[in-house]
This record gives C-alpha cells, structure tokens and sequence, in this order.
C-alpha cells in the first residue's frame, strides 16, 4: 500500500483505523483545521532566527498535537485519552504577561502587515480563533476538556502578542485603521 495515500477516501470518507468516518464531520473539520495550525506556526517558526522564539513555538506545536490526539480521542474512547495539563495554560500567560509589561501595547485594532514575522503571526492568530469557535462547537457534540478550550484562547492571545513584541522589537509602526 503506499504511503502518501489509501485510495479509500474517495467517496466522501476518511478511513480512521478500521472506521470510516465522514470529511463534513465536526471532528474531522476541527482536526484539519488543527492541522493547519500547526502547519502554520511551523511555517512561522521555519522562518526565524530567534532560537529562543523557535522553541517555544515548537513547544506549542507538540500541545496542538496533544489537543488532535485527545479530539481524535472522541473516535476510540477504548484507547487512552491524551490531556493537556493546566500548566500549558498558565505557560501562555505568563508569556502574555511578561511581553505586556514590556511592551506596555495601546488598545485597537491594527492593521496587519507592517513586518513580516508579525504578519504571520496574526495569521496565525486569525487561524487559531477560527479553531476555537471549531473546538466550541465540536465541545457542544462532545464533551471536551475545559483546558482545550482555554488553550486555544490563551494560543491566539499569545500569538497576537507576540506579533506585538516582533513590532516592538524591530521599531516598527502600525497603522491603525481609517475605516474609510
């Protein structure tokens, strides 16, 4: 068989183990968008030179795969259940914290893009917000852990703030928008 591919999936299904389970499912959909993520920051983390900044990416990387295992969990209840720790949480806002007294940030939105780091990292934060409302509504099907959810939150607030700190750091200025 080969690797790439199972040419089972086809026909509107992912073959999941011996189940098949359909692509429009909650869990399937969040999955891939957890995937996405992950693919993101790595695509973040790939292209900086801060080791320091890499590794907590990375690290953050190996909790989205925490989170995937443990909604994928919902699928075979009989194999044990991966959980992310509180720790991961309270992690994140320490970070969060220490890059806001820093910084000291104004309130408003911003227009991304004036720097190219922080530009990925808004994305990455548009892409983590779209997760949570994902994970929000998949925990209205399924009951999920609450430190899920409150990852996921804290995970966009982090990534904002870290493309705070990028503009910071590199004397950059953001616009705010016009709405014109």
């Amino acid at each position: 068989m080969a690797l790439f591919y199972t040419g089972k999936g086809d026909e509107g299904a992912s073959q999941i183990g011996k189940t098949k389970v359909p692509k429009d499912s909650p869990i399937v959909i969040t999955l891939g968008d957890l995937d996405e993520l992950n693919s993101l920051i790595g695509i973040v983390r790939s292209g900086l030179e801060n080791e320091e900044l890499r590794g907590k990416l990375k690290h953050i990387q190996e909790a989205l795969f925490v989170i995937q295992a443990r909604i994928a969990w919902i699928m075979f209840p009989d194999h044990p259940a991966k959980e992310l720790v509180k720790e991961r949480i309270e992690e994140l806002e320490r970070e969060i914290d220490a890059i806001e007294k820093q910084i000291q940030p104004e309130r408003g939105f911003i227009v991304p893009g004036e720097h190219p780091v922080a530009a990925q990292l808004d994305y990455a934060r548009a892409v983590a917000r779209r997760v949570e409302r994902k994970i929000d509504t998949l925990s209205k099907l399924h009951e999920l852990p609450p430190e899920i959810l409150a990852y996921m939150n804290r995970l966009s607030s982090y990534l904002y703030a870290l493309a705070r700190f990028e503009i910071f750091k590199t004397n950059t200025k953001e616009s705010k928008p016009s709405y014109e």
